[in-house]
């Protein structure tokens, strides 16, 4: 159930006290396969090649590859298609979107002494982007998030869930809000003759459906400052510092209706209800990035790299609304019969502190005659060594530190495991201009299979209980190059397959909470310039 968070202090002017969730680290945590487009034509197996704009933002140690200073741009062209399936309704959306996600400038000094030449670099490039549209629709639904709601509210007394004079629940009584929220819509109500103990709409002979839209949108933009030397022509070191700018939104709709639902006045009737919830996390962080490549022989290259976390500071906000209609059949004559309405949040916001997983990863690139590369990589996310600190505040509202609470260090584990991508690539110069390019990775779950298989109990933050919990990802892509001169251009074309789960709520006591099994089919049409000199 959802954790009911009692302050020790509340102040007026504090921003709201409210429970953090893991599910807010992993939505903007998720990865993406972003870069040039012969870095994507190749899948992104360039942690041993290097001399790419993409890999100051992989392996660092790939700007020491560079033998001539280079600038480059990319355009990406993404069509997106989400497809969600309930196992009896299939519901699909699409939208496509285009952006400059990628450019960067490399300069190159060359020395005198073992480390031969020195390079620099700065660049820009869009990491990661958070468009998507899903919507769903289950029927029937076996139980719904009304009796969710009230199993977690049990115990709240009902005249603090309840406006009064001088009295807000939302900062003063320190309850859920999404308890609130639903007590003053009627969605959950007080049981005969108790005050402390609640019921949903939803009771046996109860049927009814569910309908869940999702938008989000946004992005993590980050920019790379990176310096690299060359010692020789045999090992190729390089540092950089990336700085993160992060905007995520997630606007969601959920409904139900119902027929012989347990009304507000404790009859059996019709009953309906929307919940509208609309969450921004934004902030900025800095990581630290370090590689090297090892070129033992003229044939072969071996690189490594390391990320360190990305330190986060992040605001977020949220707010939710509910419109209700209950008809009571019993009194066709009532005037508040059907009975409608709506109520709305307040507006909720707090800061907090994120670390990022670490990343390590390896690969190996093999030249094949005089024409043929062939790369490959392994990489490792490390979610469970992720954190979360919230903001404590005085009685005037300052923040003074900043606490990891152990409540989210326990569902780290318990939700989260590490992730893996293995990454192939090829390229085929077919004439001195011409190459022709090819390239696959997969990312398997960052979640943990009991959690995935709904067995664990997924908590969340604010009003809006639903989550998505990620599968696996697939990339298969191909492309060209032309260099003309000392310009270059490519082009690659990429398929991106996403699998994950719509949980519309957590699965809990109260029952099995509708979910919808999401593939996102994606195709990207990606295009780079480069001038070298």
């Amino acid at each position: 159930m959802k954790r009911i968070i009692l302050p020790s202090l509340i102040a007026l002017v504090a921003p709201c006290i409210c429970a953090q969730s893991v599910t807010d680290a992993l939505q903007v945590t998720q990865g993406d396969f972003k870069g040039t487009a012969r870095f994507m034509s190749m899948g992104g197996a360039f942690t041993a090649l290097g001399g790419d704009l993409s890999t100051l933002t992989q392996n660092p140690a790939g700007i020491a590859v560079y033998r001539r200073s280079e600038i480059g741009a990319t355009l990406d062209i993404n069509m997106m298609k989400s497809r969600a399936n309930s196992g009896t309704y299939s519901m699909t959306n699409d939208q496509t979107k285009a952006s400059c996600s990628n450019f960067g400038y490399v300069g190159v000094a060359n020395l005198d002494g073992a480390m031969s030449t020195f390079q620099w670099g700065v660049s820009y490039g869009r990491a990661v982007s958070f468009d998507r549209i899903v919507s769903g629709y289950q029927m029937p639904t076996s139980t719904s998030l009304t009796n969710y709601v009230a199993a977690y509210t049990n115990g709240a007394k009902a005249e603090a869930l309840q406006f009064g004079e001088d009295y807000n629940p939302y900062r003063d009584s320190g309850y859920d809000w999404l308890s609130i929220l639903s007590f003053t819509s009627g969605l959950i109500n007080p049981a005969p003759n108790e005050t402390d103990q609640y019921l949903g709409l939803a009771e046996r002979g109860t049927k009814g459906d569910a309908d869940l839209a999702v938008h989000e949108k946004g992005y993590i933009d980050q920019y790379s400052f990176n310096f690299g030397g060359n010692f020789n022509d045999v090992v190729f070191w390089g540092l950089g510092i990336g700085v993160s700018d992060l905007n995520y939104i997630r606007a969601t709709t959920y409904s139900e209706s119902m027929e012989n639902a347990r009304l507000y006045n404790g009859n059996i009737g019709d009953a309906g209800f929307y919940l509208d919830n609309y969450k921004r996390i934004n902030g900025t962080g800095w990581d630290v990035k370090f590689g090297l490549i090892f070129k033992p022989i003229q044939q072969l290259r071996i690189g490594a790299a390391i990320h360190s976390p990305t330190w986060y500071n992040l605001t977020q906000q949220y707010v939710g609304g509910t419109d209700y209609r209950y008809f009571d059949p019993a009194h066709p004559e009532s005037d508040q019969n059907p009975l409608t309405g709506s109520e709305i949040s307040d507006d909720g916001y707090y800061t907090w502190k994120l670390k990022s997983p670490w990343k390590f990863m390896v690969g190996v690139a093999g030249v094949i005659g005089n024409n043929f590369i062939l790369s490959a990589d392994y990489e490792r996310r490390a979610y469970p060594d992720m954190s979360m600190k919230t903001a404590a505040y005085d009685d005037y509202g300052y923040i003074f530190d900043y606490t990891e609470k152990q409540y989210l260090k326990d569902d780290i584990k318990t939700y989260t495991q590490a992730q893996n991508t293995f990454r192939i690539g090829a390229e085929y110069r077919i004439t001195r201009q011409l190459s022709a390019r090819l390239g696959y990775n997969y990312t398997d779950s960052n979640i943990s299979q009991e959690t995935r298989d709904g067995k664990t109990e997924v908590l969340t933050s604010g009003t809006d209980p639903s989550f998505s919990l990620d599968k696996s990802t697939q990339n298969i892509s191909c492309g060209l190059g032309y260099s003309f001169g000392a310009f270059h251009i490519d082009a690659a074309y990429v398929h991106t397959t996403r699998e994950s789960t719509l949980m519309a709520f957590t699965n809990s006591s109260a029952g099995k909470a509708p979910s919808y099994n999401v593939k996102d089919n994606n195709n990207q049409l990606v295009f780079s310039l480069g001038f070298r000199f």
